[in-house]
Order: structure tokens, then C-alpha cells, then sequence
């Protein structure tokens, strides 16, 4: 299981880089023989999307539906072989509802007007991939601050829907799922409760991965992922390729100039 775009932009070749890299991994296990069963996700809701098609005033799936196409051109002018499925987040609504109400039946997570989160003081093995101390991590490390929180670090499962966002109808209401929960429902949903490899870049392994972790193996009670693999930063001048520090080059523009073997 591969973390896919989301995809609300053009990808740049930061973006690129794991969905490579892993495609890769791919080739060559397929090359040694094995079976390989491979997914790569499309994100489509999330805060950047909702936030994107309001700045563009038209809708999320508006939205999703112009980018998947752009990001399957990109990929394909860098001969990245599609996935045996590329599952949305969108499509797997009930998958990730029954996962939610699962983890609050078993007493990890608790609802708040709306919105529920993962209470990580429950689950032991909290920080095991990252490494990361939890006492320290409360400080807040790319964590939602939400004074209604039990603790700083718990983070959202499913969240209450905002005026004019989009919604499902859910057991605590009106919501969208939480980034981390789309993740562990796909992935189970097509590999099963436990599985081999999970891949992504290396940003991703706190809190993205470290909460798919927590949240999968509290309603399984069995060890989630065998093999973790994370791709480096792809560095302008020392500086990580983001769109938020702008110093993007999209593979859109680049493969105006350069063929995708080379870009590769």
C-alpha cells in the first residue's frame, strides 16, 4: 500500500519521487517472483481540497475529478504502471464509519459535539514507528490544537461538518473522515487486516503513519504492517520541494523539456 496524491494541484517531482520509488520496489519484487498486490490511494477530502475549490468556486468533486485526470497524464508520461486499484477516500465512506464506531465500541475513541477523536492514551504501543518520546509529543508536533481534546495529541477520526463543506451521514452526525482513518480503511479493505509493505515519504511517518498504526491495531488487535518503507525529501538548494515554500517544479512543466525516462 502506497500513500497517494491528493489531489487538488498538479504534482510537482517532490510528489513524484515515492510514487516512483515504490512503483520500483514494485518492478523488482514482481522480477524475484512474487505475487505483488499493489494499491496506491487517491485522497480526495480533506482540509486542502475543501479549501482549494473554494478558492477555485466550484465544488470538492469537481475538484478531485480534474485532478486525478492530471495526475494519471503525469504519471503516465513517467511510466508509473497503475496500481491494481486506486481506491478514493469518498468510496469508502461506510468502510470508514464502521471502523470509527468499531474503535469507540472498544473504547479508543470518544465523541465531542460532532466530531470524534482517537484517545492515544489507550493504545500502548503509541510511537513505536517514529520513535518519538509521547510525553514530548504533547507539545504539539504537527498536531491540531482543539482545547476540547483530552489530550493534545489524540487527533480526529471523523469530523463535524462545517457550513458548506462537504458531508455523510454518520452516528455522530453530519462529518467527513479524518485524513489518518481513510488510509487504514482502504488498506484493509483490499490487503486485509494485516499486510506486508506500507510505503510513503518520509513525512508521512509522524503522525500519519504512526496514527494509522494506532488505529488499525486497536480494532484488530494484530500487528498491522510487516515492512515500512519511506522515501527521502526530494531538496532544492537544502531546502525540501513544497508547495508551501514555493520552490516547486511540477512534472507538468518539466516534461515539456525532459522525457520521463530521464525525469525518472
Amino acid at each position: 500500500y502506497v500513500c497517494g496524491p491528493t489531489v487538488y494541484n498538479y504534482i510537482h517531482i517532490g510528489n513524484a519521487r515515492p510514487f516512483i520509488i515504490f512503483e520500483v520496489v514494485r518492478r523488482f519484487l514482481k522480477f524475484k517472483g512474487y505475487k505483488v498486490k499493489y494499491i496506491q490511494n487517491l485522497t480526495d477530502i480533506d482540509d486542502k481540497m475543501i479549501n482549494k475549490a473554494k478558492e477555485l468556486k466550484i465544488t470538492v468533486s469537481e475538484l478531485a475529478e480534474k485532478f486525478i485526470q492530471e495526475y494519471f497524464i503525469d504519471a503516465d508520461s513517467l511510466n508509473i504502471e497503475r496500481a491494481d486499484v486506486h481506491p478514493r477516500a469518498t468510496e469508502h465512506i461506510k468502510e470508514i464509519i464502521e471502523l470509527v464506531k468499531g474503535l469507540e465500541e472498544k473504547g479508543y475513541a470518544y465523541e465531542i459535539d460532532g466530531d470524534v477523536f482517537f484517545d492515544v492514551s489507550k493504545f500502548k504501543g503509541y510511537g513505536k514507528l517514529s520513535g518519538q518520546n509521547i510525553e514530548e509529543l504533547k507539545e504539539g508536533a504537527r498536531v491540531e490544537v482543539d482545547e476540547r481534546k483530552k489530550e493534545s495529541i489524540d487527533f480526529a477520526l471523523w469530523k463535524r461538518a462545517k457550513e458548506g463543506e462537504p458531508f455523510w451521514e454518520s452516528p455522530w452526525g453530519k462529518g467527513r473522515p479524518g485524513w489518518h482513518i481513510e488510509c487504514s480503511a482502504m488498506s484493509m479493505k483490499y490487503l486485509g487486516k494485516s499486510f506486508d509493505i506500507h510505503t510513503g515519504g518520509s513525512d508521512l511517518i509522524f503522525p500519519h503513519h504512526e496514527n494509522e498504526i494506532a488505529q488499525s491495531e486497536a480494532y484488530t488487535n494484530q500487528q498491522f504492517v510487516r515492512y515500512w518503507m519511506h522515501n527521502g525529501y526530494l531538496c532544492l538548494d537544502s531546502q525540501k520541494m513544497s508547495k508551501s515554500l514555493g520552490n516547486i517544479m511540477k512534472v507538468r512543466d518539466i516534461s515539456q523539456k525532459y522525457k520521463g525516462e530521464i525525469i525518472r
